[in-house]
């Protein structure tokens, strides 16, 4: 621990951080979306959890709602990287919108393990958090066998039909520690549970938090950019602090408080998967006139994961528009 007479020195990069594969293409096909058919482009729920992202697309003429029933006949309709039930996309096309599904393809993954272990007669178990607009829309594949589990307390408390036909799907942006005790809960209780070929916990998330593992012990404190309702962003800070190191979930540069850096020589810097670069170069502005001389990046895992468009919004489509005007 730094004495009350050192001052801030340096800023710690951690590497990876910051935009995953799924919000690059779900804000991309926002942006296309609004380029080929013109604003308003109207967005279910928040495209992806961050503030600065939400404000710059509603600026370009995306309206996000939660409701179907607020977006006029006609228009189109955008569901955010977070995934729906299968109740809102009978609603919306019963109502007969232009869907563009902007579903992160790995959350899509999961969708479909459900669809088809179900129709083997399988139940589920989801480890999760209540509320989340992923957990709602993985639940809401089926209209019934599919049982929420937050901790280990749920995994005891369950109850499931057939043991024997039971497998376990979980939320993409969970802590990897707090999923994988979890898992170990329901795997002791139902040895013959059936977990995914490959873990659901997505690639960004667990490189995100392998960062901040690094990271975390080499600085004196974390700040993780992020917006309080991002799920990824909120396991950051909670993986610091696990580590000792005191942590801190801020927005952009202005809810940095000063005290938080009396006494730190080193501050170790991330964000979440849908925190854009720009927010990062900020923070980092904020902190250089707090006292920070120099910025450093950890070496760590390159990602160059790229997920196609959907049909219509490829560069043929944008190139056709263009050609049209």
């Amino acid at each position: 621990m730094t004495q009350g007479s050192q001052v801030l020195q340096e800023v710690v990069l951690a590497e990876p951080r910051g935009f995953c594969a799924g919000v690059d293409r779900a804000i991309e096909i926002v942006e296309r979306a609004l380029a080929l058919h013109g604003a308003p482009i109207y967005v279910r729920h928040e495209i992806v959890h961050n503030t600065y992202v939400v404000e710059d697309l509603r600026a370009k003429g995306a309206i996000f709602i939660e409701d179907l029933a607020e977006v006029p006949a006609g228009a189109t309709l955008v569901f955010s990287a977070h995934g729906v039930s299968q109740a809102v996309r009978r609603e919306a096309a019963v109502r007969g919108f232009q869907v563009f599904d902007a579903t992160c393809p790995l959350v899509t993954k999961v969708h479909v393990e459900v669809a088809k272990l179900h129709k083997e007669g399988f139940e589920f178990l989801m480890i999760g958090h209540k509320g989340h607009p992923e957990v709602e829309g993985t639940v809401g594949q089926l209209t019934d066998g599919i049982y929420l589990v937050e901790d280990v307390a749920d995994v005891q408390r369950v109850q499931v039909k057939n043991p024997e036909r039971l497998a376990v799907v979980t939320q993409t942006t969970l802590s990897v520690d707090d999923a994988a005790e979890i898992l170990d809960a329901v795997k002791a209780r139902f040895p013959q549970v059936r977990e995914p070929k490959k873990q659901d916990i997505c690639y960004a998330t667990q490189n995100r938090q392998d960062a901040v593992k690094v990271l975390a012990p080499q600085v004196d404190v974390v700040i993780v950019v992020g917006s309080g309702t991002s799920s990824n962003s909120n396991r950051l800070r909670e993986v610091a602090q696990r580590l000792n190191t005191p942590a801190y979930l801020v927005d952009s540069e202005e809810d940095l408080r000063a005290e938080w850096f009396e006494g730190k020589v080193r501050v170790g810097l991330t964000a979440g998967a849908s925190a854009p670069e720009v927010l990062v170069k900020s923070v980092v502005a904020r902190l250089r006139e707090l006292g920070a001389v120099s910025v450093r990046t950890l070496p760590g895992v390159q990602e160059a994961v790229r997920f196609p468009l959907p049909v219509g919004l490829g560069d043929k489509s944008m190139a056709a528009a263009r050609s049209r005007s």
